[in-house]
């Protein structure tokens, strides 16, 4: 005897519900996934990334020219596809203006990027701790804070730059150390009101320490808007250097950057003006698409907007 199978469709959720009701980090990714401008700017920012850390490959195999290694004789050779080398021209000393562009990337980019995190470090810690324990020390945090931002940073670097030679090292430490005033006070106000919630006092109740309390509970919560100033912070960081680099006092050649490779291009922009072209592009798209991923990363990761893909779809069919 036949028996009829029939099949049971069990309700689902409409795609807005299920997103309201997502977590945060997977929400987050769900709009990042549809948002084609910070995607288009990730993208752009990993093959830069790609290209500069890959600069001792593409110079050996590719364009066969180091970074240091001179032509008198094909100085100021215009752009040209005759010869892998000089897709972007030669400098003064006949240098390959593409190989010193990807190793100035791998100096530039590192500079940034290590001197954001040494001042989302101390920033973190001083700001995080500043504003779960309060008092005294607390007040030494703000003296610190408001004792640094009365100084004017650019011309502390330039004292700091005429006196002493900046390497890559050095100059990174410094802007790393100048640099973490924002992200102390950023975490310092979030900590003010997250010691207050609920579970952050159902830890200290059952006896959690201190350290345990700002690591598990309070870091968590401010991970997410301290990405985002990380990202705006390399931007900020990658100005900064081209900056000193541009008035003679940052990372001094033969190593090269973007900045002094700007710098140097001024001085023959009546002779060879194509060698402004490349690094001051570089240093254009490199800071918009950190503005960019840094502008969705902070669309994406509030809470407020969360389930607001589709959230308006929804609401008109639930009125």
């Amino acid at each position: 005897m036949a028996t009829a199978q029939t099949a049971v469709a069990r309700p689902t959720a409409p795609v807005e519900l299920r997103r309201a009701s997502a977590g945060l980090w997977s929400d987050a990714l769900y709009r990042l996934r549809r948002d084609p401008t910070t995607i288009a700017a990730l993208g752009t920012l990993l093959l830069l990334v790609l290209l500069s850390a890959s600069a001792d490959l593409l110079a050996d195999n590719v364009f066969q020219w180091s970074f240091s290694k001179q032509d008198i004789l094909s100085s100021y050779e215009k752009p040209s596809l005759s010869e892998p080398a000089m897709v972007l021209g030669s400098d003064e000393l006949g240098r390959s203006q593409v190989v010193r562009l990807l190793y100035g990337g791998r100096v530039s980019l590192s500079v940034g990027a290590f001197a954001a995190l040494v001042s989302m470090t101390i920033g973190v810690l001083l700001g995080i701790s500043a504003g779960y324990f309060r008092g005294w020390w607390d007040d030494v945090v703000v003296w610190l804070v408001q004792t640094l931002a009365n100084i004017p940073t650019l011309y502390l670097l330039l004292l700091i730059g005429a006196y002493f030679r900046l390497n890559p090292v050095t100059l990174t430490l410094l802007l790393g150390l100048l640099g973490w005033l924002g992200i102390n006070n950023l975490s310092r106000g979030q900590t003010f009101a997250l010691r207050e919630r609920e579970y952050v006092v159902a830890a200290r109740t059952i006896g959690a320490t201190p350290w345990r309390v700002m690591t598990r509970h309070i870091f968590p919560n401010v991970l997410p808007l301290l990405i985002v100033v990380a990202m705006i912070d390399v931007g900020a960081v990658i100005l900064t250097e081209s900056a000193l680099s541009y008035l003679g006092f940052g990372i001094q050649p033969p190593v090269p950057s973007w900045g002094n490779m700007l710098t140097n291009a001024t001085q023959y922009s009546s002779r060879a003006a194509w060698l402004i072209y490349a690094p001051g592009a570089m240093i254009f798209i490199t800071v918009l698409c950190l503005y960019l991923v840094g502008d969705g990363l902070r669309d994406a990761l509030d809470p407020r907007l969360r389930g607001s893909i589709g959230g308006a779809a929804a609401t008109k069919k639930t009125a």
